[in-house]
């Protein structure tokens, strides 16, 4: 009895497996910076299967693998069933970020052996903030920033230094000896927008920086008030 039952197990499982996989699909490319075209080795990436359901996708974990020392990668794709989109997710880091690369199957089919993931380059970003007035009002001063369009909180995690008093309110100062430093990371040669509104005697004041910040620089910009 328990022979039998170990062979219906074992049929139920090569079943499963027929149902979710449909082939396989030989791989390869390179990862390159979207600027310069240079290869950025060792890098990994996440594939998702993208599961239609109910008009939206489910991504489903399939695998992943590492460009190697040349930035070049080759990686066998076993194809889902019925699934016709592929996320290759390349992992961020302090140097490049985090990207969602979708391909069609048709795509990855005809040209699954000339691939190419360009990564977008981040670079250093430090914004600098003194409270000069004396005057005893608590004003309030709200920062926030964005890179080519991305919300500068998502793109990548920032960290605050207060030389003066110590801010728990994240990106907001309330008066008093506000000596702080803002240091994060943005897209390198991209624009990125910076504003700091403050509220003084109760009327809102906002003032907006436009950078580009270029990479391998430690950027910096300054707001007194």
């Amino acid at each position: 009895m328990k022979y039998i039952l170990y062979i219906v197990f074992v049929f139920s499982i090569i079943l499963t497996g027929c149902q979710y996989t449909e082939g396989i699909l030989e791989l390869k490319g390179k990862a390159l910076d979207e600027k310069t075209n240079a290869p950025v080795p060792n890098r990994k990436i996440i594939v998702h299967a993208l599961v239609e359901s109910e008009d939206k996708y489910i991504p489903t974990y399939v695998g992943e693998f590492f460009t190697d020392s040349l930035g070049c990668f080759a990686y066998t794709l076993r194809k889902v069933k019925t699934v016709y989109l592929y996320d290759f997710a390349v992992v961020g880091d302090t140097a490049y970020a985090f990207s969602n690369n979708k391909i069609d199957l048709a795509i990855l089919n005809q040209y699954g052996q000339f691939l190419s993931f360009k990564l977008r380059k981040l670079t250093d970003l430090i914004l600098k903030i003194d409270r000069k007035s004396k005057t005893s009002f608590h004003d309030t001063l709200y920062v926030s920033w964005e890179s080519d369009g991305v919300n500068g909180e998502i793109l990548y995690p920032y960290q605050i230094v207060n030389y003066g008093i110590t801010s728990n309110l994240a990106l907001r100062w309330i008066g008093g000896d506000v000596k702080s430093v803002i240091k994060t990371k943005v897209y390198a040669d991209k624009k990125t927008i910076v504003s700091w509104e403050l509220f003084r005697k109760g009327r809102p004041r906002e003032i907006i920086d436009t950078i580009f910040c270029k990479r391998n620089v430690a950027n910096s910009l300054y707001f007194n008030y």
